[in-house]
């Protein structure tokens, strides 16, 4: 049987999990794009899942994501890691999140700011960048990211295999968004932030399709001294 699996984070400062699990539909609706359903090993794979996920914004009156070279080197390297030494979480074997595998890809925050990580992998006709988005919006933690007003800037990385051994025909994505200026130089003014999270667990199987939502959020206003 093929599995997608899906994972979310949106993060600032303080970590809330809520984990769901749900079944999907094949993606009929998100064919709308080049390349929607190719291999995600297909060099036009990146691209696709970018216009499908702006197709979404766009049906909902957001603005279009803006794709950083920055968060595009994290979330590629990521999906890569993730493939290699055959773990499936926001967080790596060694403790890196995702806070830390941005900046160290050059992305510094300047002011307020949000960011928020989905990973995903699938297998098959399920590794579809058409696929993997489909799973994304049906899944409220997922949605909540790439349908997040707040968001302007999206990293998209994928790389052929899954993050567990037995799998042929898999693909793993990640897609990084951040709110907020940002430069590799930028430095954060003097502020007084408050942070206010709040936490719940859900889990209820079906069948078919697994998606296993993880979603970690937080909101952090700062005001300048």
């Amino acid at each position: 049987m093929p599995w997608t699996v899906l994972r979310i984070a949106r993060r600032l400062l303080v970590p809330i999990v809520a984990v769901a699990t749900l079944a999907v539909s094949a993606p009929a609706a998100l064919a709308a794009c080049a390349d929607s359903g190719v291999a995600p090993s297909d060099s036009g794979a990146v691209a696709a899942t970018l216009c499908l996920i702006n197709e979404q914004r766009a049906d909902h009156g957001l603005k279009a994501f803006t794709q950083s070279a920055m968060l595009d080197r994290a979330a590629d390297d990521y999906a890569a890691d993730m493939v290699k030494r055959r773990f499936f979480d926001h967080v790596s074997p060694g403790g890196g999140t995702m806070m830390d595998r941005i900046k160290a890809a050059g992305w510094s925050p300047s002011g307020s700011w949000s960011a928020g990580e989905n990973i995903a992998w699938g297998s098959g006709s399920l590794a579809t960048p058409a696929s993997i988005v489909n799973g994304w919006m049906h899944s409220a933690g997922h949605r909540a990211n790439i349908l997040n007003g707040s968001f302007s800037q999206i990293g998209i990385g994928i790389a052929a295999g899954a993050p567990q051994g037995g799998i042929r025909g898999g693909g793993t994505y990640v897609t990084d968004f951040t709110s907020g200026s940002a430069s590799a130089a930028a430095k954060r003014p003097a502020a007084r932030c408050a942070s206010r999270a709040r936490s719940s667990r859900r889990a209820t199987p079906r069948a078919h399709i697994a998606l296993v939502g993880h979603r970690v959020v937080a909101q952090r206003r700062c005001a300048k001294r």
